[in-house]
């Protein structure tokens, strides 16, 4: 009891009023400011209001919301804000040359502080009540906040009743406070921009990479909401969550038992995060929830943490993205738009991860579609913040490009194929003039995306030694090493019944031809299956399509599968998938063209019981059939 007792009353004792609270900071001083909607406005509208006795005071914080009247043109002589990440309220100020931004890994802000590499004379931060014991909580911001408390030789702290209790690394001695401004507020809130179709697109392909027992990273905004809202609709199970922010977007997964956090390698059953922004709610909703639990960035954000998380999956936005893969994510140009943040933290932890993947997403374009965000190269100023050996997936609006491993050949490709169609032929001819890819590379046809969903399938078939999961998808440009890889697994008579001559190579026209097609007109799918921890790898074991003659109404049609995956059936639901897709699409019939010795494909297509006229045509020797959709 005396404990308590001691600690009331040196409490009552540092408790001031804000206004002489701030009279206790001195001209030139350098002052931290606490992270997001954990800002101690009370306190910010305050210092604001005593601007006349402030003179070349630095204000040092990673992210404000809402009004901040210290970045107020009016007050530079009083002020000059220093940023590690430069949000909307405080762009202005920097592109203007009247604030400074610091480009910083997350993960190393705290020990700038500590280490007082960046000394700090005041840090004002908010906290909750203390309990009986005389510990308050940082609440909903521990971030970058609890190095700087430990960290400043003054700490003005607002005490607010509606800072919720969070656990974790959150607690700190009030004795350790010097002053004490209690003043009870609503916290800021945040809302995320409205879900566009774009970006439901996009987070519709990221989840669709997202398997059961991941962990991931999520962060804030209409991208992380839109995630998790078709995270809701594929079944997924057991996710984790190891982030350094979030918002509500979490809340509906952990409600509906897609987040568990049963499965995770480290702090199994819990969430891990270093800040939260969102609303009422949502700070209702973690305040004394033992299932939360905030750390500062130094450990959040920390790749060696991050990446003994099995199965990691870090999602981040960018500008713009090279044909190479470089991102940049905080300029355009050369003006600050927002910072390095923790993005190089998670996506270098998610590489380290078993199973784990980095991921860009970004729409395809940008001004009103009226310029590409995959560029040929980076625009003049613009910073790499990742760089291309980084990142494995880049997403749009127009499906995914795996990277991971690829040439430049294979990534320019990959990439083009995701841009938005109207961009797609002028970024090959850039490709072509920096001889990233070859000089006879023909245009892109196909005007909307290679990833339609209606053409995804997987099946599982008898394979050459055991059971094989088999997907089927649209063929893309970047396929054409793997086509490649395919033909010459073929044995020299499987070579000549397709081709009808005795190839010994295959030129690359030929190749291209595999992958060249109208997707209005003509469809070409192939049989992948996949290898590697993450199914990174895909090996091309066979390969359909068909060309329509519009005259007729009718679609030549021609399948190939490798030899030892030949008479398992995936030939025949290849060719059912091409009907289907055929059918739907008002076609009347299937015409194929077949060597008259090949009695394999001829026994093969009877077997489809689809034929209604067959013709030898002796001069040409080919058989002719006709099968009816």
């Amino acid at each position: 009891m005396s404990s308590a007792i001691d600690w009331t009353e040196k409490y009552k004792k540092k408790i001031l009023p804000a206004s002489k609270a701030i009279k206790k900071i001195t001209r030139g001083s350098r002052i931290f400011l606490g992270t997001g909607c954990g800002v101690p406005y009370h306190l910010v509208q305050e210092l604001a209001s005593h601007a006349d006795q402030m003179a070349d005071n630095e204000i040092v914080h990673l992210l404000t919301l809402g009004d901040t009247p210290s970045a107020d043109p009016k007050f530079q002589n009083q002020f000059r804000h220093n940023t590690f990440f430069v949000s909307a309220n405080i762009r202005d100020a920097v592109s203007e040359g009247r604030a400074d931004y610091t480009p910083i890994m997350l993960s190393d802000i705290p020990e700038l502080f500590r280490q007082k590499r960046m000394p700090l004379d005041v840090a004002m931060i908010q906290v909750s009540p203390p309990d009986r014991y005389g510990y308050s909580s940082l609440g909903i911001s521990v971030d970058i906040t609890k190095s700087a408390f430990e960290s400043a030789d003054m700490v003005i702290a607002q005490v607010n009743q509606k800072m919720p209790i969070t656990h974790g690394d959150s607690f700190i001695d009030i004795s350790e406070i010097d002053y004490l401004v209690p003043f009870n507020e609503p916290l800021r809130e945040f809302e995320g921009a409205e879900i566009t179709e774009t970006i439901d697109k996009i987070g519709s392909y990221v989840a669709r990479v997202v398997e059961n027992e991941s962990t991931l990273e999520l962060g804030i905004g209409a991208l992380p909401q839109s995630v998790c809202n078709n995270l809701l609709e594929t079944g997924v199970r057991d996710l984790g969550i190891h982030t350094e922010m979030f918002s509500d977007s979490l809340i509906p997964l952990i409600d509906q038992g897609v987040v568990t956090n049963k499965k995770k390698t480290i702090h199994k059953g819990k969430v891990i995060a270093s800040f939260a922004m969102g609303s009422e709610k949502l700070y209702e909703h973690i305040d004394d929830n033992p299932m939360f639990q905030f750390h500062d960035t130094a450990y959040v954000n920390d790749p060696y943490v991050i990446g003994q998380n099995r199965k990691m999956i870090a999602i981040n936005s960018a500008l713009e993205v090279d044909l190479t893969g470089q991102v940049c994510a905080d300029s355009i140009g050369h003006k600050f738009y927002s910072g390095i943040g923790g993005q190089v933290d998670f996506i270098r932890g998610a590489k380290r991860s078993p199973g784990g993947k980095a991921i860009i997403c970004i729409p395809s374009t940008a001004v009103d579609g009226s310029v590409s965000r995959i560029v040929s190269r980076l625009s003049e100023g613009a910073g790499v913040v990742t760089t291309r050996g980084d990142v494995d997936v880049v997403v749009t609006e127009y499906g995914l490009a795996n990277l991971s491993g690829k040439t430049i050949r294979e990534r320019v490709l990959s990439l083009i194929a995701i841009a938005h169609p109207n961009f797609r032929n002028e970024l090959l001819e850039a490709a072509k003039s920096m001889h990233y890819v070859f000089e006879d590379q023909v245009p892109f046809l196909v005007q909307g995306t290679y990833f339609a969903s209606e053409y995804e399938m997987t099946e599982r078939f008898k394979g050459p030694d055991g059971p094989v999961d088999v997907h089927f998808r649209l063929i893309r440009p970047d396929d054409s090493d793997r086509i490649k890889e395919l033909f010459y697994d073929l044995s020299e008579e499987s070579i000549y019944f397709r081709f009808l001559t005795p190839l010994k190579s295959l030129r690359r026209q030929t190749l291209q031809d595999f992958y060249n097609v109208d997707q209005s007109r003509d469809i070409s799918v192939v049989a992948v299956i996949k290898s590697g921890e993450e199914g990174e790898n895909e090996t091309i074991i066979g390969a359909g399509r068909y060309l329509l003659n519009r005259s007729t109404n009718e679609a030549e049609f021609a399948i190939l599968i490798q030899d030892e995956y030949q008479g398992k059936g995936i030939g025949t639901y290849l060719l059912n998938h091409l009907m289907r897709i055929a059918k739907s699409k008002g076609i009347d019939a299937f015409i194929a063209y077949v060597h008259p010795q090949n009695q394999p494909m001829i026994r093969f297509i009877h077997k489809t019981g689809k034929v209604v006229e067959s013709k030898l045509a002796i001069q040409d020797e080919e058989y002719t059939f006709r099968l009816k959709l």
